[in-house]
């Protein structure tokens, strides 16, 4: 139930009673409103927003004549869903996410540096095995301090919190490091509970105050930044979060997060203007792949991701070795995004030269072509590149999402098995994406 929302029932077979007891239920006896509430199949048309509570709840029963009237179900004890206080980072849009992202991941860069260095996080730095896990755009994020420590000699790899919920036998580590932003997602809270014993376990979050918070031997968090439904700042930050925890498990002695401010807008600013030239022809393309390689794959699996959340696109991520290998068959009235300066470079080319439409994201001078568009990147470490290689692929979605029709901050499923205590507070709206023009057709390239 979304909080707030009242179930009387559906006009062709409403709830006996429920209208008197409603009656009786004033604002004072919210518990008792709420087992009202709860009593019958869902009515979209009689959902009230206004009789959410909006102050503390004093403690109050029903009336006793009341009570002896009604079924005893209406008035079983209400029962907070959540094990544990949680709260919520402000929502804010997705382009007020991107505006501002520069300036916040500078904040984030500070507060983790910060919190890295203090004696509590001994345990984190002298992990020698971390195992990193989570789910969605978490998962994706991963993919770069994998990476990173790999480079550096470290024992290291992630894996998908829905396939440790059974518990972290059979994968050898240390320290089990969890991401989830806000600190509620079902799969990486189950994998925390069943962590073997001995392992330690550390959580990075956006909300500090919330379930996998809870359950964490150590927590390391972004300030509870303001984010978007389908994440900006959280995403990044989570990255510039991730590298910050690389280097102090390696024994890094400096980081490169100082200039990301800068970095972030000025790449955004070129990204803004590389897209506004395929945007029609690219809202037009029945699916989108996406190729990396190393620390970028977590790029390809979030620009996947935004392309799949924001502009309602079918799209995949794949390795590039591994799209090379027979996946890249299926190209056809298909967006091919590729990052990378290696075996990249020619596999956009080709694919431009096929006809087919082509965004590439490098280091490498590369000249644009009818079908091919280019975004060119600084030279900087990988972990660095893949914040900027995601600000690019934020504002592909935006403008790919405005171009389809796709209402700003939407959602088209909203699932009560995914996230503990619910669904996440109000503020988007479910759709179905519905296009008000020709813009989902697929037309041959």
């Amino acid at each position: 139930m979304v909080d707030g929302a009242v179930n009387l029932g559906t006009a062709s077979s409403p709830r006996p009673l429920v209208p008197t007891a409603f009656a009786f239920a004033a604002r004072s006896h919210v518990p008792f409103r709420r087992a009202i509430v709860t009593s019958g199949p869902a009515a979209p048309a009689r959902e009230r927003r206004e009789d959410a509570p909006t102050g503390p709840v004093p403690a109050a029963r029903p009336l006793p004549s009341l009570q002896r009237a009604l079924p005893a179900r209406i008035f079983t004890p209400f029962k907070e869903s959540r094990e544990t206080p949680t709260m919520s980072a402000p929502r804010i849009t997705f382009l007020e996410g991107q505006a501002g992202q520069g300036a916040a991941l500078a904040r984030i860069a500070a507060r983790v540096r910060s919190r890295l260095a203090s004696p509590d996080c001994a345990a984190l730095r002298a992990a020698r095995r971390p195992l990193f896990t989570g789910i969605g755009a978490s998962y994706a994020a991963l993919a770069v301090p994998v990476q990173q420590l790999r480079t550096a000699g470290v024992v290291a790899q992630r894996v998908l919190a829905s396939e440790i919920e059974a518990g972290t036998a059979g994968f050898d580590t240390d320290c089990l490091i969890a991401v989830s932003q806000g600190g509620r997602s079902c799969e990486t809270i189950a994998a925390f509970r069943r962590a073997a014993p001995g392992i330690t376990r550390t959580a990075l979050l956006n909300v500090l105050a919330s379930p996998l918070g809870a359950l964490a031997g150590l927590t390391v968090d972004l300030g509870g930044e303001p984010d978007s439904q389908a994440s900006t700042v959280g995403y990044t930050g989570t990255v510039v979060a991730l590298d910050l925890v690389a280097g102090a498990i390696a024994g890094r002695e400096r980081d490169p997060w100082g200039e990301i401010a800068g970095q972030a807008a000025a790449v955004h600013r070129q990204a803004a203007e590389a897209v506004a030239g395929l945007r029609g022809r690219g809202a037009r393309c029945a699916a989108a792949d996406a190729v990396a390689a190393g620390a970028s794959r977590a790029s390809a699996e979030e620009g996947a991701l935004l392309l799949r959340e924001v502009a309602r696109m079918p799209a995949a991520a794949c390795a590039t070795r591994n799209y090379l290998h027979g996946a890249m068959e299926s190209a056809g009235n298909t967006l091919h995004l590729v990052l990378g300066d290696g075996r990249e470079i020619a596999l956009a080319r080709s694919l431009a030269a096929a006809g087919h439409l082509t965004l590439l994201l490098t280091t490498t001078p590369a000249q644009p072509s009818q079908s091919l568009s280019v975004i060119r990147l600084p030279e900087v470490p990988d972990a660095v590149r893949a914040v900027l290689e995601a600000v690019a692929l934020q504002e592909l979605a935006a403008q790919l999402g405005a171009e389809r029709g796709v209402p700003a901050g939407s959602c088209a499923f909203a699932h009560e098995d995914t996230k503990q205590g619910g669904p996440g507070p109000a503020g988007s709206q479910a759709a179905a994406y519905a296009p008000a023009s020709e813009a989902a057709r697929a037309p041959s390239p």
